[in-house]
């Protein structure tokens, strides 16, 4: 596509869709709205209309199938007001003057006649600078035959070229015509989805945009009152790196020394480990300590109530509440079954980008891709997060739940490969006791430690021992103690 060359744009107001579109419709073209109906292409009309009366600018919505108190319904509906907008109804009329039944309703060929004709006399009576034609179903029926059809669409086109009115052809998206695309200076496509559990949902695409560089493919969408939501696919840009800024240290001495000196910014960590191992209290730890050191943390929760959250982080001398509290980290809670995967890009752009967040935590990936089951390309879509957040600097962490506790573990996601640094958490049995370790197999950026160490929970917070050497086997799960009597574990190692 070529670069937007042009500067005079019409913006539609609509949140989100303006930056697909790179800053609006280019003004005095007719685009065309494709969808099925409940889409929200009357929606995103009317509040087309509506943008352009808080500009100023005349609008005109003529509508060919709905009548105007369904038109006002559907805008009250937003808490949204006609007023100062021009809506002319050109409904099917009948002829009642005669009895004779085959005089009941006009011919088609002078109805669409009509029709025309009055279209252009209200357009040559308001003036319009915006215009919305709903729908050309309608036209359609009355042209009869393809050829009829196109023809009057380009002489609508012609006639709306030479005004330099901003016009929306909506169409119920049934019949997919090429040629009606190919006149249209721009289309966009909504579609609904029904998943098999959940709320519908809504998503659109550009199908072209003469002279514009737009953004490419499918953007979750979502109708709200009062406004349209439009979360465009999340991607790197062109501007340049931020800058480190050091590294990202956990307040936790052993645990920045099993990393080789901290965190890289610009890096992804990711944390495994069975249930119960730790993997929410070193993603709370990490967090607090970078509230403590004065910057901002998103924590993005999929199972875990904020409650639970604070209690936890609590008994382990975590303050993550107070920090929550001060407005330092940012805690949400995310349920999957009423949010899109655009959505929630969107929600972690509006942290970085708005918050100013240098920290962004996703616990846990099994709840994210759990429940989207139905979803296709959730590992492409992470993918393109994590580049969007290494280009601004930002240390993301990861949490995965394993299934089992010892000896056998299963990972029902790899996503290894998209992290810089995977922590790894593992049980294991000594001295009649349970004990955790930790371990960091992988790490891109900068040295680390190969070292297992033990890693223990108490109401004094994290502990990272020292590298269990006289242990074989301790990742299996069931370890073989190699040392003497006397360097076993201590009693209280494992207690939390």
């Amino acid at each position: 596509m070529s670069s937007n060359t042009s500067t005079s744009v019409e913006p539609t107001g609509v949140t989100g869709l303006d930056s697909v579109l790179a800053g609006g419709l280019p003004r005095g073209y007719l685009y065309l709205v494709q969808g099925t109906p409940g889409t929200g292409k009357t929606t995103m009309a009317l509040q087309f209309l509506i943008t352009g009366r808080t500009r100023g600018e005349r609008g005109l919505y003529i509508t060919l199938s709905e009548a105007r108190d369904e038109l006002e319904e559907a805008a009250n509906s937003h808490h949204w007001s006609l007023e100062g907008i021009e809506v002319h109804e050109v409904l099917p009329r009948a002829d009642l003057s005669n009895g004779d039944d085959n005089t009941l309703f006009y011919p088609s060929e002078v109805e669409l006649v009509e029709t025309t004709r009055e279209i252009l006399d209200v357009v040559e009576r308001v003036h319009p600078t915006r215009v919305v034609i709903d729908s050309l179903s309608e036209i359609r029926l009355l042209s009869q035959n393809v050829a009829r059809y196109r023809r009057q669409v380009m002489a609508l086109k012609q006639f709306f070229a030479s005004r330099c009115c901003t016009v929306l052809l909506l169409d119920d998206g049934g019949h997919v015509d090429p040629h009606l695309q190919s006149m249209a200076h721009g289309v966009i496509q909504l579609e609904q989805l029904a998943p098999v559990y959940g709320p519908e949902r809504r998503r659109l695409r550009i199908l072209k945009l003469r002279g514009v560089k737009f953004r490419g493919g499918f953007h979750d969408m979502k109708l709200d009152t009062g406004r349209i939501l439009v979360f465009p696919r999340i991607k790197s840009d062109d501007r340049p790196p931020v800058p480190s800024g050091g590294r990202l240290s956990s307040r936790i001495p052993e645990m920045d020394k099993l990393l080789g000196g901290g965190l890289e910014r610009g890096t992804t960590v990711l944390i495994m480990g069975p249930a119960g191992a730790g993997k929410s209290a070193i993603v709370s730890q990490y967090a607090a300590a970078a509230a403590l050191d004065g910057e901002r943390a998103s924590l993005f929760t999929f199972e875990e109530g904020h409650n639970t959250l604070y209690q936890r982080s609590a008994a382990l001398g975590i303050p993550l509440a107070e920090q929550v509290e001060a407005g330092r980290v940012r805690l949400q809670r995310i349920d999957p079954a009423e949010l899109t995967p655009g959505e929630f890009t969107e929600l972690v752009r509006v942290a970085v980008d708005e918050e100013g967040s240098r920290i962004v935590i996703i616990d846990s990936l099994n709840g994210y891709y759990s429940a989207m089951p139905e979803e296709n390309f959730l590992t492409l879509q992470l993918h393109e997060l994590f580049s969007f957040l290494r280009q601004r600097g930002v240390v993301v962490f990861l949490t995965l739940a394993q299934h089992g506790f010892l000896g056998n573990i299963i990972t029902p996601i790899d996503v290894s490969f998209l992290a810089d640094t995977v922590v790894l958490l593992r049980y294991f049995e000594a001295g009649g006791k349970i004990h955790r370790a930790i371990s960091v197999p992988k790490k891109r950026s900068g040295a680390h430690e190969l070292a297992i160490r033990e890693l223990a929970l108490d109401a004094r917070g994290l502990h990272v021992g020292e590298p269990l050497k006289r242990f074989r086997g301790v990742l299996s799960g069931i370890p073989q103690y190699v040392g003497g009597r006397d360097e076993l574990l201590s009693d209280d190692s494992g207690d939390g």
